[in-house]
């Protein structure tokens, strides 16, 4: 019962924040609600681990292998132009080391938890999964690439976004997707797909507003 209550709450959670984050970035406080993305993100994350049946080292491992994957590729993509592409991060995403905001870190690892649920469910063979996964990453990518500017995320050299973003995205998204299969992690599945619907809506939203 107590772990039934604790979903119901995090979902609500989930979606109270995602409907209120569209339509404040939608109304003339735009500015205001762009600047609580990290808090949006670090929100998702403290649910998932709410929802853990404990915490432990395991966890550490699982979550370190995204986070440090992320903040490497993107090191070398932000001060380099290696891997993704010539771009540069915007404000909104928070306090950076060596150009890199430490929540796209979190961001890597939160988008890998919730696409490995989802791929779970769809194959078990590990390697399988593992492209499942990137597949995933790279198309939420694709969505969120197009408002990435327009949110002072993150900009591509000249506006244009090159292919090998997209590659590099499914390439080391299925690598980070391996390695944390590996730990065999269990978070809540039905939890993580609220959050990966409540994020592809909210991308999805400002493709079209």
């Amino acid at each position: 019962m107590i772990a039934k209550n604790k979903i119901a709450i995090s979902i609500l959670i989930i979606w109270l924040f995602n409907i209120s984050g569209i339509l404040g970035i939608l109304s003339s406080y735009s500015d205001w609600f762009l600047k609580l993305t990290p808090l949006n993100l670090l929100i998702y994350l403290v649910l998932i681990i709410w929802n853990l049946e404990h915490i432990s080292k395991k966890f550490l491992i699982a979550f370190s292998i995204p986070f440090f994957i992320g903040f490497l590729t993107e090191y070398l993509g932000v001060n380099y132009g290696l891997l993704f592409g010539t771009y540069s991060y915007g404000e909104n995403l928070g306090i950076k080391i060596w150009g890199v905001p430490l929540m796209i870190c979190v961001n890597w690892a939160l988008l890998t938890f919730i696409t490995a649920d989802l791929s779970r469910l769809i194959h078990e063979n590990i390697i399988v999964r593992s492209f499942l996964g990137g597949l995933l990453m790279m198309i939420l990518d694709l969505i969120i690439e197009v408002s990435a500017p327009r949110f002072d995320f993150w900009q591509f050299e000249n506006n244009i976004i090159p292919l090998k973003n997209y590659i590099a995205w499914f390439v080391i998204g299925s690598i980070a997707h391996y390695l944390y299969h590996q730990i065999s992690l269990k978070t809540n599945t039905k939890l993580s797909i609220h959050i990966l619907v409540a994020v592809t809506l909210f991308f999805f939203t400002f493709l079209i507003f």
